[in-house]
């Protein structure tokens, strides 16, 4: 079987280049350490210098703490219940804009200080009675201490919560996981010629000798591999359906460190005062806001009386549904990627009356979906991305990935555009998802060199509720490496920010693979205030 390669800008080569499987295996066993299934798309990627730079520097900034070599024993990893943090100077004076800062001490379950750092730790400031929130940056000082910073963003009482996700030592399977078993999600086509079907597997990396289909996508060359059909052809494919999730990945041993409540998600608590009062400030100063915006700048805003404020851009409320009509009117607005942007799609044609969804008699929950507001001239569309996605069932025909739509959009001042794209990418090599984001990146780049006044907005990924089956597949340190390769890869660019992550880490519901529709319409105000900027 032929098998091509990805592609490239038209600086290095162009058209598609073909190798033989034999060729395929015999430089892979050479060329890379770890032990990798035969064939798998990912490594066969022929990249230009500037992209084989970037590749490894994205890579390179994703390293993360290993534990000391050897097995470490369940009793020798983190637990949440014998650490503790404090506030530096829980009695000092704070006004708001000050620092906070806080130190996590690590310690395993016979309660010994932790000697190395790679605990996954999430942090946040909050004022319950006044809906304020925000979240803290991590410093890893690889000893087993931890130092939280914030910014305080409001006066009061302000309270730190600080949670261990995963001990280091489940990480480490985590990235074990993410190198060798990229199959632990799997696919499924249907192929169908008259009254005959068939169903096989497909994946973007297909073990063993059998035939496959070969679906790679010839304009932007991302892999995709069907096993071939005992009788149809491969031309017969007529849908794309996840498959299901593999079970026994874990030995005995690791199981242990993904207990849901014993070290996933758990609460490490402060040995003394675990909140501080700020006053509030005596000249408050407007500067605050004329930072330009930067995907990096942290925390990039904060919750107040349950409203985002964004620190990098003014954010204005959309309470009627008339001030959505006023701001989108004349506007074409392409929604594209995964479930946590369809939920903008049901936001939108849920609360705006005249915006209303006309029927293409789509698959519920999968698309594309389209509503039209006739008498203001809007037309909403939603689009998933293309493969791998872990939808039931998308037509074939159905199937596209974005930087191919992209392509055929002429853009404009009344065209906008808003992608995610992370959640389906967490079980594959992140080179997986670099390839897609490069892709898509280039799509972008064309598509404002044509037309600059075109909108282009990117959710980023939001946290979720994690147990010991989701970790393995979707845990939000997955989630969490793949977001800071999209942020890296997206600066610089004429793109917009819709800080997901933060809204759902900082906000008090639990967190929630799709947000509640508070957090929703927070990001739906964040949203249309690019496409709406106040005039100030």
């Amino acid at each position: 079987h032929l098998f091509p390669l990805q592609h490239l800008d038209d600086d290095t080569v162009s058209g598609l280049n073909w190798i033989t499987e034999d060729n395929v295996q015999r430089s892979l066993s050479q060329t890379t350490k770890t032990a990798r299934k035969p064939y798998c798309g990912f490594k066969q990627q022929t990249l230009s210098k500037r992209e084989q730079v970037e590749q490894e520097s994205l890579l390179a900034t994703l390293q993360w703490p290993k534990p000391p070599d050897g097995k470490i024993a369940f009793l020798q990893s983190s637990d949440p219940a014998h650490s503790d943090f404090v506030i530096v100077k829980p009695s000092g004076f704070f006004k708001v804009g000050d620092q906070l800062e806080v130190l996590v001490r690590m310690k395993d379950f016979q309660g010994k200080a932790k000697q190395y750092g790679g605990d996954y730790l999430q942090a946040r400031i909050h004022s319950p009675l006044l809906k304020a929130g925000a979240t803290g940056r991590i410093v890893d000082c690889h000893n087993g201490l931890y130092k939280v910073f914030f910014t305080l963003l409001w006066p009061g009482e302000v309270k730190v919560s600080v949670s261990l996700v995963h001990p280091s030592e489940a990480i480490q399977v985590l990235l074990r996981l993410r190198e060798e078993r990229p199959d632990r999600v799997y696919f499924k086509s249907l192929f169908k010629s008259g009254r005959y079907s068939e169903t096989t597997e497909c994946n973007i990396c297909l073990p063993g000798d059998s035939p496959v289909c070969n679906f790679t996508d010839l304009y932007t060359g991302e892999p995709w591999f069907c096993y071939k059909p005992r009788k149809l052809s491969c031309a017969s494919r007529i849908s794309h359906a996840k498959g299901g999730y593999q079970k026994g990945l874990l030995t005995q041993e690791e199981s242990l460190f993904f207990q849901s409540d014993v070290n996933i998600k758990k609460a490490i608590l402060s040995s003394g005062p675990d909140s501080v009062i700020v006053k509030p400030k005596v000249f408050p100063d407007l500067s605050i806001m004329d930072r330009a915006e930067d995907p990096r700048v942290s925390p990039s805003g904060y919750y107040y009386e349950d409203q985002w404020r964004s620190r990098t851009h003014w954010i204005h409320h959309f309470n009627k549904s008339d001030d959505i009509t006023k701001c989108l009117e004349g506007k074409l607005i392409h929604l594209f990627g995964d479930s946590t942007i369809r939920q903008w799609f049901e936001y939108l044609t849920a609360f705006v009356p005249d915006l209303v969804e006309f029927n293409l008699g789509s698959p519920k929950n999968v698309g594309p979906f389209m509503a039209v507001d006739l008498k203001h001239n809007i037309l909403l569309k939603f689009r998933c991305h293309g493969p791998p996605i872990r939808f039931s069932t998308v037509f074939t025909s159905e199937l596209r990935y974005i930087a191919n739509e992209l392509n055929g959009i002429v853009g404009g001042r009344n065209t906008v555009i808003a992608i995610t794209i992370w959640s389906h990418f967490s079980t594959f090599p992140v080179e997986v998802y670099i390839r897609r984001l490069r892709n898509v990146r280039r799509s972008i780049i064309q598509l404002l060199d044509r037309s600059p006044r075109t909108l282009i907005i990117i959710r980023t990924a939001n946290v979720q509720e994690l147990g010991p089956e989701v970790s393995l597949f979707n845990s939000d340190w997955y989630s969490y490496q793949l977001d800071s390769v999209m942020r890296k890869m997206f600066s610089g660019i004429a793109v917009h920010f819709v800080d997901a992550w933060e809204m759902s880490l900082a906000h008090y519901l639990p967190h929630n693979l799709h947000p509640k529709e508070v957090i929703v319409k927070n990001q739906i105000d964040a949203f249309l205030s690019y496409v709406c900027p106040l005039q100030t």
